[in-house]
């Protein structure tokens, strides 16, 4: 049987990644920080490489499901290139990814690869098609609402704490970092959804991997207003969200446009681990060694295979 380790393992996500890879008949090894929290499991810490490679012995490929990610990508990446295995992680965090991508390795390396950052980059080629460049594309998030994880929250502090509190942006083919408040409009999401108020410029791990492999001069992502507000929230996550993620692609006069819809952000990024780690291990990638979902896939094959999680259309 394939054996998967899951890094994390006991998280909120970790646990969606482990039930998904059982329900698909791997060996799901479960793997974290904390010993306690994983009888029968292998234990190790991110800043003990021999704990890691100890983890890592014997297993096909690596999801790491713990954040921040700032600290526990590199490592666990680290272990996973030691071994020879593929790794695939779901981190959101812009400056986790970016150091991700700098990696170099023979084995396949695949980081973002969940419903930030990965589903996006998936929609953006898909939508692409034939078309060699695109002047902009943007990524409208629909939340019904969005109760956080502490686990988010914490990458999200380590986010701001990284880039010295300015918010972030790619414009003009490069990352640009500002010190002015987000810009507000409407986005025309597609129906039920209709118009909502938007934070524009909500960057997310979109804008590291888009345009790593598409030649697009713009990257905007957009979330409702009444989601990003809810990232203040705190107590227990309670309920799941529902979502549309409404991808537009520009280049001249001409648009192309495509539709994500589903149920809970966290839940969605198991199938979306998952099933990178199943193409990795049967050979089905269009890359070798380290890329984004896009890149390494072929994208509208892969958004199939997500039906059920994920409902996907095209012109909206």
């Amino acid at each position: 049987m394939t054996s998967v380790l899951v890094y994390g393992a006991y998280g909120h996500t970790g646990r969606f990644v482990v039930a998904e890879l059982r329900e698909r008949g791997f060996d799901a090894v479960l793997s974290g920080r904390d010993a306690a929290k994983l009888p029968g499991g292998r234990p190790a810490s991110a800043a003990d490489p021999a704990s890691l490679d100890r983890a890592l012995d014997g297993v096909d490929a690596v999801i790491n499901c713990a954040g921040p990610f700032a600290e526990t990508a590199l490592p666990v990446a680290g272990a996973a290139i030691r071994a020879g295995v593929p790794y695939v992680d779901v981190a959101a965090e812009i400056e986790a990814n970016l150091d991700t991508l700098a990696l170099t390795a023979d084995t396949a390396v695949v980081p973002a690869m969940a419903f930030f950052g990965g589903l996006a980059d998936l929609l953006a080629t898909a939508a692409m098609g034939d078309w060699t460049a695109a002047d902009e594309v943007h990524v409208a998030y629909g939340l019904s609402g969005w109760r956080p994880t502490a686990g988010t929250l914490a990458a999200g502090r380590v986010s701001r704490e990284r880039r010295g509190g300015k918010r972030i942006r790619y414009a003009g083919g490069r990352l640009e970092y500002r010190d002015d408040a987000l810009p507000t409009r409407e986005w025309p999401f597609p129906e039920p959804l209709g118009s909502r108020p938007v934070f524009a410029e909500f960057s997310m791990a979109d804008i590291v991997t888009i345009p790593r492999h598409l030649e697009v001069r713009d990257v905007v992502s957009y979330m409702t207003v009444d989601a990003a507000q809810g990232l203040a929230a705190a107590g227990e996550r309670d309920a799941a969200e529902t979502f549309v993620v409404d991808v537009v692609v520009r280049a001249g006069d001409d648009e192309r446009r495509i539709v994500a819809r589903g149920e809970d952000i966290y839940a969605v990024s198991a199938p979306l681990a998952v099933e990178a780690v199943d193409r990795i291990l049967t050979g089905r990638t269009k890359a070798k060694g380290v890329a984004t979902a896009g890149e390494m896939f072929d994208a509208a094959d892969f958004l199939r295979a997500l039906a059920p999680h994920i409902s996907v259309s095209e012109g909206g």
